[in-house]
């Protein structure tokens, strides 16, 4: 992923309202993401526990094409420690609340009606990180694969675009 800045960040959201897009809490680390290694920019709100923020490029965004940013709220609930659950995204098993429910309001009239989708993601919404081994889960978290990185990335991708265009349905 490039190098986003604040501006182009608080432009890209598709779920909420401009006002709301200006609101955001920004993440204080902008400057020292791993930008080479992201699939996307994923962030929790400090002040909001169940709120968080997602960016991601679609289409050919490298060359200025489409961002789109979201806003996910996570299911109020903890599990078990000893009960592990696998990212949608990246498929990454992590015990208690390592996995979360993140709904977002869908986009136009649907999500003004108050109609939403859903996916199991990692709470800490470093599935990027995960699948390149930058960021370790916890005991037993990652499944042995024979894809490459480079077929995992893909996949996670697909998975993201998927759910990206589930909100516009």
């Amino acid at each position: 992923m490039r190098r986003l800045t604040e501006k182009e960040i608080r432009g890209s959201f598709v779920n909420c309202s401009k006002g709301e897009a200006t609101r955001l809490p920004m993440p204080r680390d902008l400057d020292t993401r791993p930008w080479d290694d992201l699939d996307f920019l994923g962030w929790s709100d400090l002040s909001a526990p169940d709120r968080s923020y997602l960016v991601a490029e679609r289409g050919n965004a490298r060359q200025g094409d489409a961002l789109v940013g979201i806003v996910l709220r996570s299911a109020a609930g903890q599990r078990g420690y000893l009960r592990r659950s696998l990212c949608s995204f990246c498929l990454t098993q992590h015990p208690g609340s390592g996995v979360a429910l993140m709904t977002a309001r869908k986009t136009g009239a649907a999500g003004r009606q108050g109609n939403s989708v859903g996916t199991y993601v990692c709470s800490d919404l470093a599935c990027s990180l995960y699948l390149r081994g930058r960021k370790k889960p916890a005991v037993g978290g990652r499944i042995e694969e024979s894809l490459t990185v480079e077929d995992q990335v893909a996949r996670v991708r697909m998975h993201l675009e998927s759910f990206l265009d589930s909100l516009d349905a």
